[in-house]
């Protein structure tokens, strides 16, 4: 496996699409993830320690988890079947370990709100991981202050309409 850090959550210009991007930790390589909407702005909302007044479906897992004594070891991207990522939540509980399937977006909004790590499967790494550019960042962390990320966000929620998703 490699570990991976999220690099970014950006909107990609040509499609107007949320899009994860998930660098090596020790390399180049950079896995994109198109992710929806309500999950983009999930992940931004936990980037930048926005609270709800009542938990949100990623912050209801992580509670739930954290009351069962359940600790995320790792989220893992494991492969790509048909043009659709699948990961999973890899738990631990005392000595019992298990694997849950989950989306690639679900599966980092709760390891940002849990602080859990990273993983790209080595073969979908080899297969789908490019060098990519990342406009605004170099070795650094990126530094875009998370409103305007969440800011971003709100202006394509404002802007979207039903017929951009159809198919």
């Amino acid at each position: 496996m490699v570990e991976v850090r999220l690099r970014a959550v950006r909107v990609d210009l040509q499609s107007n699409t949320p899009v994860l991007l998930l660098q090596e930790a020790d390399g180049e390589r950079t896995l994109p993830i198109f992710i929806g909407t309500p999950e983009a702005a999930s992940i931004a909302y936990a980037l930048q320690g926005v609270t709800m007044p009542r938990p949100m479906t990623h912050d209801l897992l992580r509670d739930v988890l954290v009351s069962l004594d359940v600790e995320i070891e790792r989220v893992v991207i494991t492969e790509l079947q048909n043009s659709t990522y699948f990961a999973e939540l890899q738990l631990r509980s005392g000595n019992v370990r298990k694997a849950v399937s989950s989306r690639p977006s679900d599966a980092v909004a709760v390891a940002v709100r849990t602080g859990s790590p990273l993983y790209v499967s080595d073969e979908l790494m080899d297969a789908e991981g490019i060098l990519l550019a990342i406009d605004g960042t170099d070795e650094e962390e990126d530094d875009t202050p998370p409103e305007e990320l969440v800011g971003k966000f709100r202006e394509f929620l404002d802007a979207v309409k039903p017929e951009d998703f159809a198919s």
